[in-house]
C-alpha cells in the first residue's frame, strides 16, 4: 500500500520591491488559492519580502523575530497551511538569503541559508549576504523535502547530498532566476530530478527588480524528469501538482541507480 498523494502548490508570484505590505499581501492572497485548491503545502519564490535587489536588502533585511516571519506565521496558522517562502534574514552583522518553512500550526520546522552565492557583477550577492554552511531538510509524509535557493540549482552536488545522507525525494527552489538563461533553469530543473530521481518543485518570480526581469517557467517535475505543472514566463500564477509515493518507488524500482554509485572513485 502506498500513501496517499500530497498536493503541492507553487506561487508564481511579483513583488514590489522594498514594500513589505505589499509583498505580504500578495503572498496571503497565493497562500489562499492554494488552501482552496487543495494544497498541503504552498512553496514561494526567493526574497519575496524585500524583493531582488541588494541595495534593499541591506537596508531592509530584519531578524526574524520582526518583519515578514511573523506575519507569514499568521497566514499558516489561520488557513492550516503548510509555507515554504524565501525571506531576507539579518543575524547580527550578517544578512542571509534564507529559506523558511512554517507548518500548519505556524511553528518554523526548518530553515536553510543559501550556500552558494552568486558573484557575477552586478548583482555580487557575495557582497551583500552570508553564506550559508549547512543543508536542510524537513518531513511532509512519504515525502523528505530538501531545501535550495536560485543559484544552488548549478551546483549537483547539493542535490546528491540531500537524496543520499539526507534519504530527500523532494527537492524545492525558490528563486529568482532572470530571462537570459531560462533554458537553464528548466535544463537544470529536469536535471536534477532525473539524476537524483526525485521531485523538484522550482518556484520563480516573475516582474522587474533593479532592471532584472525574471523568467518565471516555475516548475514541478517527477523523479523521471516528466513536467507535471508549468508556468508561464511573464505572469502570476499558482501552478499545484500531486506527488505520488507510488510513482516515487516505480521510477526507482524500474533503475536503482543508487547501488551502482561509485563512490570509491568520487572522493
Amino acid at each position: 500500500m502506498y500513501a496517499d498523494p500530497v498536493r503541492i502548490a507553487v506561487a508564481q508570484i511579483s513583488c514590489t520591491l522594498g514594500n513589505l505590505e505589499a509583498n505580504l499581501h500578495t503572498v496571503s492572497q497565493f497562500a489562499e488559492r492554494a488552501k482552496k485548491g487543495g494544497a498541503e503545502m504552498v512553496v514561494f519564490p526567493e526574497v519575496v519580502d524585500t524583493g531582488y535587489a541588494m541595495a534593499t536588502i541591506r537596508e531592509q533585511a530584519v531578524p526574524w523575530t520582526e518583519g515578514a516571519l511573523p506575519r507569514l506565521r499568521e497566514v499558516a496558522r489561520r488557513l492550516s497551511l503548510r509555507i515554504v517562502c524565501g525571506l531576507s534574514e539579518r543575524e547580527g552583522k550578517a544578512i542571509y538569503n534564507s529559506q523558511v518553512v512554517v507548518d500548519r500550526d505556524g511553528e518554523v520546522i526548518a530553515k536553510y541559508r543559501k550556500t552558494h552565492l552568486f558573484t557575477a557583477p552586478p548583482i555580487a550577492e557575495n557582497l551583500c549576504f552570508t553564506p550559508g554552511d549547512s543543508l536542510t531538510d524537513f518531513q511532509l509524509s512519504p515525502f523528505s523535502f530538501g531545501l535550495s535557493i536560485c543559484y544552488d540549482l548549478r551546483f549537483p552536488e547539493v542535490y546528491r547530498k540531500l537524496a543520499t545522507a539526507h534519504n530527500v525525494t523532494a527537492f524545492i527552489i525558490s528563486s529568482a532566476w532572470p530571462f537570459p538563461r531560462v533554458e537553464h533553469f528548466q535544463t537544470l530543473a529536469r536535471a536534477r530530478a532525473i539524476e537524483n530521481q526525485s521531485y523538484v518543485i522550482a518556484a520563480n518570480r516573475v516582474g522587474t527588480d533593479d532592471g532584472v526581469t525574471f523568467c518565471g517557467s516555475s516548475a514541478m517535475v517527477d523523479p523521471s524528469g516528466v513536467v507535471i505543472a508549468s508556468a508561464s514566463p511573464d505572469r502570476e500564477e499558482l501552478i499545484q501538482a500531486d506527488l505520488s509515493e507510488e510513482v516515487l518507488k516505480s521510477v526507482r524500482s524500474r533503475m536503482n541507480v543508487f547501488p551502482d554509485r561509485r563512490v570509491d572513485i568520487y572522493r
